[in-house]
């Protein structure tokens, strides 16, 4: 079954509790089963993934004041919200989007679900990057996502990694990306890469919790790196794989 049809009803077989767990427990009518206080079990990790991002992305939405039907179908667009299961999370969206509560007790309970310094983190805080960058960033997107990464526990210098895959700033650069030193040396390029590429391999993500639904977010995170490294060094992508 799809982490999306879960949010419906009694097969996603969980509460969260608190601000994320009463959006739930309104989508779905109550009665779900297990009570999570702590981190998410494995099995698990990808509903409560789920679950944060719809959150945060419909917070978003409403960042500038001005949430659309666009932005919403911007989200399934990006992550292949089959058309059976839309209305389900078009439903939780809504919700999520009309919550009192803010985008700073949803990043921080879901700091707490899948457990401090997860790469899921990353990948949840990427997953935002890659929704606000698809039709253009609106200023109050920016502060949004800076407040979500400190709520995420995510330091602040791979919050800038992060940012400069989605971003052409003067502070958002190749050598941002790859988190080196301008002017860095080939040697240096070549470890940063090749740790970037065992760190950020999309099996790896699956394997820890990352959804199916959400393998874009890691896809795109692998094409700016790659992008990096070879604006860097003038490698091809093939000259990559051996380098």
């Amino acid at each position: 079954m799809s982490v999306f049809a879960s949010l419906a009803g009694a097969a996603a077989g969980m509460i969260i509790g608190g601000p994320l767990g009463a959006i739930v427990g309104a989508a779905a009518g109550g009665g779900l089963g297990i009570m999570l206080k702590g981190a998410a079990r494995p099995s698990d990790r990808p509903v409560a993934f789920t679950i944060a991002a719809i959150a945060l992305a419909a917070k978003m939405a409403g960042a500038d004041g001005d949430a659309t039907a666009a932005e919403f179908q911007t989200f399934k667009r990006l992550f292949r919200v089959a058309p059976q299961e839309a209305e389900n999370v078009r439903r939780f969206y809504d919700l999520a989007k009309k919550s009192p509560d803010g985008h700073e007790a949803y990043a921080a309970q879901a700091a707490r679900l899948l457990g401090p310094g997860s790469p899921l983190l990353e990948d949840l805080l990427e997953a935002l990057w890659l929704i606000a960058a698809t039709d253009g960033f609106h200023p109050a997107e920016m502060p949004y996502l800076a407040s979500v990464a400190h709520h995420l526990g995510i330091a602040p210098a791979q919050a800038a990694a992060i940012r400069a895959r989605y971003t052409n700033t003067p502070d958002d650069n190749p050598w941002a990306v790859l988190g080196v030193t301008p002017g860095a040396d080939a040697a240096t390029l070549k470890r940063a890469y090749h740790a970037l590429v065992r760190q950020y391999h999309p099996d790896r993500h699956l394997a820890e919790g990352m959804p199916s639904e959400f393998i874009r977010v890691a896809e795109a995170r692998m094409a700016a790196i790659n992008s990096a490294y070879g604006a860097l060094t003038g490698k091809s992508a093939q000259s990559r794989q051996s380098a």
